[in-house]
């Protein structure tokens, strides 16, 4: 009798550990490659702003002043990049209190859990690509240092650099803390120049200085969406392209100015539409993770 129980209880643990292998495989095996290029909007968050002034805005003149911010997970054939990663930090989430809020700034949920329920882990991630270094786009920036970090030397350089804590200002370098990890990543450092990422023309960082010395925006060819210009912070506000409003904390108005006359002949050029990552009435139209663009 003793021996039968036995048996029983080890047959039935074997089975709960064939039951429990494949979902076990399942957290380590690698995603599939699609056959095409993909772009997944995942939701980083929404600024509430106050008025336009800081950009330059007289009362009236903007639809709305409040902000979204995207984060972007770019999928191709042969490989993948994260374009920007947030304005709070998924530890902070570690309080349990949803949602999670400093400043101006308020995220619903954290980033990871968003890529993991569409297959994808940090140690998936080919390459890390922040626009700038502001620090409502780089909050989880150290959670991809294992990825190759494509970034201009403008920008780098001033994350770097010695510096007063400028935590919170308009302008300032994001906090510290959240570049650590990436002094020890693999880094494709730009100079001044754009950079073709998978080699086929389909996703294309543009060098797009004045927001920040090493600002970039991202351009994508998608199959069935078409062109897409992913603008970083070249512009927050549709009206900064009709009033021609740039903000006072750029680092250089000017050369702000001829990224932007750059830009908008590239896109008309190559039929695009321009994405405003921060625009609000755009942004909460368009189809978030895990649905997909391509």
């Amino acid at each position: 009798m003793i021996q039968r129980t036995m048996n029983l209880v080890l047959a039935t643990a074997t089975l709960i550990g064939l039951a429990a292998w494949p979902s076990a495989n399942a957290q380590t095996r690698k995603p599939t490659p699609p056959k095409s290029l993909r772009l997944y909007v995942l939701d980083c968050g929404r600024i509430t702003v106050a008025n336009g002034d800081s950009m330059g805005f007289k009362p009236g003149e903007l639809a709305t002043s409040n902000m979204v911010t995207p984060c972007f997970l770019i999928v191709h054939p042969r490989g993948s990049m994260i374009w920007d990663t947030g304005e709070i930090p998924d530890s902070a989430f570690k309080s349990g209190v949803t949602p999670q809020t400093a400043g101006a700034f308020t995220v619903d949920r954290p980033l990871l859990p968003q890529l993991a329920a569409i297959g994808y882990t940090p140690a998936d991630i080919t390459y890390l690509a922040l626009s700038h270094y502001h620090g409502d786009h780089v909050a989880n920036a150290n959670a991809f240092a294992g990825s190759t970090w494509i970034v201009q030397q403008g920008d780098r350089d001033a994350i770097f650099a010695p510096r007063a804590d400028t935590k919170g200002k308009l302008g300032g370098v994001g906090d510290p803390a959240y570049f650590t990890d990436l002094a020890k990543s693999k880094t494709m450092l730009l100079k001044g120049e754009d950079h073709d990422v998978f080699g086929d023309g389909t996703v294309v960082i543009k060098f797009t200085p004045g927001h920040t010395p090493g600002h970039q925006s991202l351009f994508l060819k998608l199959a069935k969406t078409g062109p897409v210009l992913l603008s970083g912070d070249l512009y927050h506000y549709p009206e900064e392209i009709t009033y021609k409003r740039i903000p006072s904390f750029d680092s250089d108005k000017e050369q702000t100015a001829k990224s932007r006359a750059m830009i908008e002949e590239f896109v008309k050029k190559n039929k695009a539409q321009l994405w405003i990552q921060h625009d609000y009435t755009a942004g909460i139209k368009r189809k978030i993770a895990p649905e997909f663009y391509e």
